[in-house]
């Protein structure tokens, strides 16, 4: 099998970068790992978050923001060739606080990074009272939140579901259960090696595959820092309508459930739920929105983010092996448009490429 790329990974990210592909006319092999692949894309928020991105790295924000800016128009043509309702909603979204101090501290810093922006950071400070008009549920231990006016939420199944759908509709190849072990030169091509032994060749290759850029990244000349982060989400019952807009911490799904998380714990590939932390983010959520307490919690699970050393994506081209780059952040929903619309121009090299040196992996050689 030949194509012009292809993509190691079949998640969000590469996903969402081989429908950019197929859509700027290249033909895309998509290889993807078993079902027992440690996967970010079935058990995230689903949030488009722009707030708290890029807090000391204003590259960051303005990247987020400009994916954040391409959504609405990235899910109408997405969800139109696949058939599937997003349900895509960006009407802001809310970092609450219980602590007053906590927040006069955030709001410095979001004004620091508003400065840095030239002004472009639409956000503003609600306290108690202009909260509880917007959001009736809050509960009396809130001092305010922030309100961003660039964030929002999608149903991240169906984002997955979609890809995955108009992905094959254009032409793309996707071969599920291909453990990928090295990428070689071959005679002006690049021969990707599977343990199945699927015989795949490419003109490029883009290395997308979360966790697994841990132990390939290296054989193919990145240094790859990236490392698992858990993260879990308690799940209620069907609800009648609590929410207005998400937070960081609790939103509410098109479904009528209402979503919990924001736990992050650093214990290596362990993605199983873990009962204390269950329980305090619980508790958390019930002191933002009393009525939760008596809500039915039906699911939980737990998952596990790629990070890098300093949070942000990495994207870079292979020092060893020319035309293979690599393709990895925690934000997979938030940078989704980005990765589809703009990131081809970044892989094509063009002339109008997206200027990405700022997360290179050159800067953790500086660190």
């Amino acid at each position: 099998m030949q194509a012009d790329y292809t993509i190691i990974g079949g998640g969000i990210v590469g996903l969402s970068v081989a429908w950019g592909l197929l859509r700027a006319g290249k033909s895309v092999i998509v290889l993807d790992g078993d079902d027992g692949s440690f996967r970010a894309s079935r058990g995230n928020f689903g949030l488009i978050w722009v707030q708290s991105k890029g807090l000391g790295n204003p590259a960051y924000a303005r990247w987020t923001q400009r994916s954040a800016a391409l959504w609405q128009g990235f899910a109408a043509e997405l969800g139109a060739g696949a058939g599937v309702d997003l349900s895509l909603r960006q009407e802001g979204g809310y970092d609450f606080h219980l602590d007053e101090a906590k927040l006069e501290a955030t709001v410095a810093r979001y004004a620091a990074l508003r400065d840095a922006l030239r002004g472009d950071y639409p956000f503003e400070v609600l306290g108690h009272n202009a909260l509880k008009r917007e959001e009736p549920e809050v509960g009396p231990r809130v001092a305010g939140a922030i309100l961003h006016h660039q964030d929002g939420h999608v149903n991240p199944l169906r984002l997955l579901r979609a890809l995955a759908v108009d992905v094959r509709r254009l032409g793309g190849q996707v071969l599920a259960g291909q453990a990928v072990t090295d990428v070689e030169a071959k005679g002006g091509a690049l021969r990707i090696i599977c343990a199945s032994g699927q015989p795949v060749e490419a003109a490029q290759v883009v290395l997308c595959a979360g966790l697994g850029t841990m132990e390939l990244g290296p054989k193919l000349g990145f240094s790859a820092p990236v490392r698992p982060q858990r993260g879990q989400v308690l799940v209620t019952e069907k609800l009648p309508k609590l929410m207005n807009r998400p937070s960081a911490t609790i939103r509410q799904v098109d479904e009528g459930g209402i979503q919990i998380g924001a736990s992050a714990e650093e214990v290596g590939l362990d993605d199983r739920v873990s009962t204390p932390t269950a329980a305090a983010i619980a508790a958390q959520a019930v002191a933002v929105m009393p009525r939760l307490a008596s809500a039915q919690m039906v699911r939980s699970w737990a998952a596990l983010r790629i990070m890098s050393p300093d949070g942000l994506p990495i994207y870079a081209r292979s020092a060893t092996l020319p035309g293979v780059s690599l393709v990895t952040c925690h934000s997979g929903i938030t940078l989704a448009a980005a990765h589809a619309l703009l990131l081809p121009r970044w892989l094509d090299a063009a002339t109008d490429a997206p200027d990405l040196d700022a997360f290179s992996e050159a800067r953790f050689a500086l660190s």
